[in-house]
This record gives C-alpha cells, structure tokens and sequence, in this order.
C-alpha cells in the first residue's frame, strides 16, 4: 500500500512541475516576443535610413542560381 500511495505522491508532485513549467515557458515566450517588438519598433527609424545592401535583382540571382 505504501508503493501504491508514494506513487500517487509522485504523479501528483510531477504534474505541479509541469504546470509550473508550462507557465514559465508561456512567459518566456510572451517576454521574447516583447521583447524582439521593441527591437524591431526602436530600429525602425534607424534600418529605414540605411540603404539597401542588395538589391532585388541580387536576391533574384542568387536565387535562381539554387
């Protein structure tokens, strides 16, 4: 009976840990994702004034050439 019991403790404990888990995962990717939207808003004004390194015919040929 005491296996019996000390494995329901178990099961019970290892499902907490993935819930705890998954809530870290879900913020994690919520933080990321702020994170990388600043980024992209804040360099905006700054990519936007940078001219183009290639242009589409590059991109074209290069490409094409695979």
């Amino acid at each position: 009976m005491t296996i019996e019991v000390d494995l329901k403790e178990i099961k019970n404990l290892l499902s907490e840990l993935n819930k705890k888990l998954d809530v870290l995962l879900e913020e994690k990717d919520t933080e990321t994702y702020a994170i990388m939207a600043l980024a992209e808003k804040s360099l905006q004004d700054f990519l936007e004034k940078e001219p183009d390194i290639y242009t589409v015919k590059d991109i074209k040929a290069k490409v094409n050439c695979t």
